[in-house]
C-alpha cells in the first residue's frame, strides 16, 4: 500500500489529501498536526472546518485508510510521499514586514522530515510559498539527512475556493505539478501523475519546472484579486454617475477575451490569499529591484482595502452623518458564503471603523461561532480593544434578533439565507426603527420590493 502523510491538517491539507484517500482506496493517508484539539475535532463527529461535502467523504474513509494523529514523526517515516501543508502567514515584523511569507513553518516541517526519515521521500510543496522555496527545502533536506537518503522535491500547489473546495478537488480546472527537470525528478513527478490521474482528465494534470510552478499560483491570486479590484474601482464611479456596475459588468462580462467570471462588485475581497499572495508578489518584486512592477501589484491591495473603506463612510453618511449609539445588524462576518473563514474578511475593517464612530453592531453569520468574532476583532493590529468591542458588540442566533430595533441594516456576506425569499424582510422591517436603512456590500438584495416595503436601500455600485 503506497503510503502518504500530509504535515498540516488546515484549510488545505485537511480537505486535499481526504479526497485523495477517497478516490484512492489502496493508498493510506495520514494527516498529522501538533494541535491536538484540532486533530480530536478531525477526529470527531465535528470537524474543525466547515466546507460543503466534507464531512461525508471524511466519514466514509476515517479510520479505512485516512488517519487523523498528533505523532508526525511515526507519519513521516512510514509516508512515500510527504505533503507540507502548514501555514505561511504574512510576517509581522522584521525584514519585509506586511509583505513576505514568514516560512518558518515551512522550515520546521522541512527540518523534521530530515532528521526522522530512515528513507527516500518525495516531498511536496502544498502550501503558498515564494517561488524558489523548494531549493531552500532542498538545501535543508540534503545537509541534515542521513548519508543515502534521497529527497524529491515537488511543487503541487493547491488552486481551491472556499465554500466549493470539495467540487474543485473532484472536477479541478487544472492540477499543477512542478519538478526539477532531471530524470528523478521527473520521475518523482510521475507517481504523483499517477495519483492524480485515477480521478483527473490526464490532459488537466500539468507538468512544469518547479519555479513556473511556484510562481503561477501567486500570480493566478494575482490576477483574480485584480479583477476584483477593477470592477469595484469601476463601482465608485457608477455611484458616482448613475451607472449600473451589474449592467457594466455584465457589458464587459460578454465579451469573450475577459469573461463574466470574478466581475462582480462587492465590499471587498477577503480570504486567506489574495491578499496575502499579492504582498508576496510585492515583496518578491522588490527584492529582484522591480520597483514599478511592485507598485502595480500594490494598488490592487490598496484599491481593496479603498472599497471597504469607501463603503463604511457611505453607512455613516447615509445615517445622518453619526451612527453614535445606533444599532446596526451586520448580516455575515465570514469573508465569503459557504465558510467559517473570516481571515481577512471585509466585515472585521467594517465592525473596527463603526466602533470607532460608537455604532451599536449587532452581529450574526451561520458559521462563524461568536468567540471567533471577538477574536477577530481584538486581535492586535485591527486598532480596537477587548472592552470596546464587549460593549459595542453583540453576537445574534439568527438574522431576525440582529435586526430588532436596529437602524440599518449591512449585508456583508452573501449567505443565501441572507436573500429575498429566504428572509421575511416585510417581518424585519416591521421590527426595526424607521427610517429602515439597508446596506447591500453583495449585489444579492432586489432593491426595489425593499423599496416597495418601505426600506432606504443603498446598493454597492449603484447610485440612490
Amino acid at each position: 500500500m503506497l503510503k502518504i502523510c500530509c504535515i498540516g491538517a488546515g484549510y488545505v491539507g485537511g480537505p486535499s489529501c481526504a479526497v485523495i484517500a477517497f478516490k484512492c482506496h489502496d493508498i493510506k493517508v495520514t494527516i498529522v498536526d501538533l494541535n491536538q484539539a484540532r486533530i480530536d475535532a478531525w477526529n470527531s463527529d465535528r470537524l474543525p472546518i466547515y466546507e460543503p461535502g466534507l464531512d461525508e467523504i471524511v466519514f466514509a474513509r476515517r479510520g479505512k485508510n485516512l488517519f487523523f494523529s498528533t505523532d508526525v514523526d511515526e507519519a513521516i517515516r512510514e509516508a512515500d510521499l510527504i505533503f507540507v501543508s502548514v501555514n505561511t502567514p504574512t510576517k509581522k515584523s522584521g525584514m519585509g514586514a506586511g509583505m513576505a511569507a514568514d516560512l518558518a513553518y515551512i522550515e520546521t516541517a522541512t527540518r523534521r522530515i530530515a532528521q526522522v526519515a530512515t528513507t527516500s521521500k518525495i516531498v511536496i510543496e502544498k502550501s503558498t510559498v515564494p517561488c524558489r522555496t523548494a531549493q531552500s527545502m532542498r538545501t535543508i533536506l540534503e545537509a541534515n539527512s542521513t548519508k543515502g537518503i534521497r529527497f524529491d522535491i515537488l511543487s503541487n500547489p493547491e488552486f481551491l475556493a472556499e465554500g466549493t473546495a470539495i467540487q474543485d478537488l473532484f472536477h479541478p480546472d487544472r492540477v499543477l505539478m512542478g519538478c526539477l527537470q532531471t530524470p528523478e525528478g521527473l520521475a518523482a513527478q510521475q507517481k504523483l501523475v499517477d495519483i492524480y490521474s485515477r480521478w483527473i482528465p490526464r490532459e488537466r494534470v500539468i507538468t512544469m519546472n518547479l519555479w513556473s510552478s511556484e510562481l503561477s499560483k501567486l500570480a493566478a491570486n494575482a490576477l483574480l484579486a485584480q479583477r476584483i479590484s477593477s470592477i469595484n474601482a469601476l463601482s465608485a464611479i457608477c455611484e458616482a454617475t448613475g451607472a449600473d456596475v451589474d449592467e457594466v459588468a455584465y457589458a464587459c462580462g460578454t465579451d469573450s477575451r475577459i469573461g463574466p467570471k470574478f466581475l462582480k462588485a462587492s465590499v471587498g475581497f477577503g480570504g486567506s490569499c489574495f491578499q496575502k499572495d499579492i504582498l508576496n508578489l510585492v515583496y518578491l518584486s522588490e527584492q529582484l529591484f522591480l520597483p514599478e512592477v511592485a507598485a502595480y501589484w500594490k494598488s490592487v491591495v490598496t484599491m481593496n482595502e479603498y472599497q471597504k473603506m469607501r463603503f463604511t463612510h457611505r453607512i455613516v453618511r447615509t445615517l445622518f452623518n453619526t451612527v453614535t449609539n445606533k444599532r446596526i445588524a451586520l448580516l455575515g462576518f465570514a469573508f465569503k458564503k459557504d465558510t467559517g473563514d473570516t481571515r481577512e474578511s471585509a466585515a472585521i475593517t467594517m465592525c473596527s471603523y463603526l466602533i470607532q464612530e460608537h455604532a451599536q453592531l449587532a452581529v450574526y453569520d451561520p458559521k462563524v461561532p461568536p468567540k471567533q468574532i471577538i477574536a477577530d476583532l481584538i486581535e492586535p493590529g485591527v486598532g480596537t480593544n477587548e472592552v470596546e468591542v464587549k460593549k459595542h458588540v453583540s453576537i445574534c442566533s439568527s438574522a431576525y434578533e440582529a435586526c430588532v430595533d436596529a437602524d440599518a441594516i449591512v449585508i456583508c456576506t452573501e449567505w443565501d439565507e441572507f436573500k429575498m425569499g429566504a428572509l421575511d424582510y416585510q417581518r424585519i422591517y416591521a421590527s426595526m426603527n424607521k427610517p429602515a436603512f439597508i446596506f447591500d456590500g453583495r449585489l444579492i438584495l432586489d432593491a426595489p420590493k425593499l423599496r416597495e416595503i418601505g426600506f432606504k436601500v443603498e446598493t454597492i455600485g449603484k447610485s440612490t
